[in-house]
């Protein structure tokens, strides 16, 4: 895509006369970086010059808290609510969809006259109601699950000229997915210059599969000796280059001093270092001294860059703020630089930074935070009390209810003194129990909508099985294995009428046979099945339902009578 730039000063100046006072925002969320996958940060590696120049122009918050996993940081950041409370705190199982009673950003800005867009990875729904031209946000481009290439993603996407989906329509585009996702941010920002708008711009990268063109990655090929270590590095190094041209077209636009910009990440790194399973320190590469990678609860898996700079807020400059912040806070904090009251009702958790921004002397902090991994890596059952827990105050961190450690004099976490300290291990106790009392009646099943007039029909994808534990069938490598496995979908049927369901081991695009004999299906107390003619590559079903929440199954029999599910399933509303 050819960039170009207002033709004059005058046009500048034109522009900023037109702007209302609200500030701009641009909130941008790279996915898997960690703290340390920046040059600023320490790391001896990684080129960023862009993040870099961004770090020294900025307030940078260095003690600020995300989830150590992608759906509950994006939970947490869209609504300032704590994950667990919204629904949508794990990253697959039926658990990324946000209640329906919550809500978002996009939200809260629309409704106070910005224009709201959203660019890249949402991983927060990918069905009505729940996708993000449902929560909100006016202008859409994304791709669907969590990352470009998953199960419920389009079909052989590959990061290269891929097909995402615009306000609801699947759109081919040419190029990169990162290159794709800076041009539509720019497009955006082109379109809406003069009046005040809201752009989250949430990239898949770092996130794996590891995929960049070798101009990116061979840089890191001696230098990163660890597995997906230069693919990694090199996502970053493609990410920086086009925050580079993003910040030139701000400037050229004349909107840079009334746009707050920030960067932040979503977890702990992935892939910026080698670990001994998810709590180590870093064998190889670099982590800033921290112990823990993405998915750990160990410091590592949950403190992040976040960069705020907005010139005429006097946000610039370059200094670091130690206060404790979060993901919950982000929300609140933009809604008071930008003016906006958010109802009562609204229930933050979240608390607004601004006057800490701003160096005030009388700005309330932060007392406290509770990180929860709900449920723990890899899901081995329901989320229970204290487990996968770090409650933070101050320089202490207090890890499943009874490791203790301080963050001041032991970064890394090596020693416990919870044994000489029993009665700070007491204190910190009673900061959890209040909010799991309160969190955990709201980690109930989250529906998704079938005959919904925004989409019919609702494709619908395993990754979405509501299981008891364990991961569902959610990218084509467990997939194309025809896993012996199947689960509900929640489903909230919104009108009583004829459905038609089909049901399919792949979906459409792939046009592939179906490897069963026998097919089944349960929803609303209905039970039926049938034979699989030879050669098919869809089974049908065509059943009254009634209006409601319910669950629909799908079952798949080979003749060996192994039984799997339908990982994809259409349903449409006659």
């Amino acid at each position: 895509m050819t960039i170009v730039a207002c033709s004059s000063v005058k046009e500048k100046k034109k522009v900023s006369e037109l702007k209302s006072q609200k500030p701009n925002i641009i909130l941008i969320m790279t996915d898997d970086q960690g703290y340390g996958d920046l040059a600023c940060l320490g790391n001896p590696i990684l080129k960023t010059p862009n993040l870099d120049k961004l770090h020294s122009e900025s307030v940078r918050l260095t003690n600020f808290h995300v989830s150590p996993f992608c759906t509950p940081s994006r939970a947490a950041l869209m609504t300032g609510r704590y994950p667990g409370r919204t629904g949508a705190y794990r990253t697959s199982s039926g658990r990324t969809l946000l209640h329906i009673d919550e809500r978002t950003m996009a939200n809260v800005f629309s409704e106070n006259g910005y224009t709201t867009g959203m660019v890249g990875k949402w991983h927060l729904g990918d069905n009505a109601p729940h996708r993000p031209q449902d929560r909100g946000f006016q202008d859409v481009i994304w791709h669907k699950s969590g990352g470009v290439g998953q199960a419920s993603d389009y079909w052989g996407n590959d990061y290269f000229d891929d097909t995402y989906e615009r306000n609801g329509k699947n759109e081919k585009f040419e190029g990169y997915c990162t290159d794709v996702w800076f041009n539509e941010a720019i497009n955006f920002i082109e379109k809406n210059k003069e009046e005040p708008f809201l752009l989250y711009l949430a990239t898949n990268a770092p996130h794996g599969p590891y995929i960049v063109g070798k101009e990116w990655s061979e840089p890191y090929r001696d230098k990163a000796k660890w597995k997906f270590g230069p693919e990694f590095y090199g996502m970053i190094a493609n990410f920086d280059y086009n925050l580079g041209i993003l910040r030139n077209k701000l400037e050229d636009l004349g909107i840079t001093d009334n746009t707050i910009l920030v960067f932040m990440s979503d977890n702990g790194t992935a892939k910026g270092a080698s670990f001994k399973g998810l709590n180590s320190e870093a064998l190889k590469g670099y982590n800033a001294g921290m112990r823990g990678k993405k998915s750990s609860i160990y410091e590592g898996g949950h403190r992040v860059p976040f960069f705020i700079h907005w010139p005429d807020g006097g946000l610039q400059g370059g200094r670091d703020v130690d206060a404790l912040t979060a993901h919950i806070d982000v929300l609140p904090t933009l809604a008071d630089l930008s003016g906006i009251s958010i109802s009562d009702s609204h229930n933050l958790d979240g608390i607004s930074f601004k006057p800490i921004l701003e160096n005030s002397k009388n700005a309330k902090k932060r007392d406290h935070l509770v990180v929860q991994f709900q449920g723990g890596p890899f899901f081995k059952g329901s989320p229970k009390e204290w487990e996968y827990t770090c409650v933070i105050k101050d320089n202490w961190r207090l890890i499943n209810g009874t490791e203790l450690y301080d963050i001041q004099n032991d970064p890394s976490q090596k020693r416990d003194i919870s044994s000489a300290n029993s009665e700070k291990v007491a204190a910190l106790r009673t900061l959890y129990t209040p909010f799991w009392k309160s969190v955990s009646p709201r980690m109930t099943p989250v529906s998704i909508d079938i005959g919904n007039t925004k989409e019919n029909p609702t494709f619908l994808c395993s990754q979405d099985w509501y299981l008891p534990s364990g991961n569902p069938p959610w990218n084509f490598g467990s997939i194309k294995r025809l896993p012996s496995v199947t689960g509900p979908w929640m489903v909230n049927v919104k009108k009583a009428g004829l459905y038609r369901f089909t049901l399919r081991q792949f979906p459409k695009e792939a046009d592939k046979v179906i490897k069963a004999v026998r097919a089944k299906i349960q929803i609303a107390g209905k039970d039926e099945e049938m034979k699989v003619k030879q050669g098919s590559k869809e089974v049908v079903f065509e059943l009254e339902i009634p209006a409601g929440k319910t669950e629909l199954i799908t079952y798949l029999y080979t003749s060996e009578g192994k039984m799997g599910g339908a990982y994809f399933t259409e349903v449409e509303a006659l």
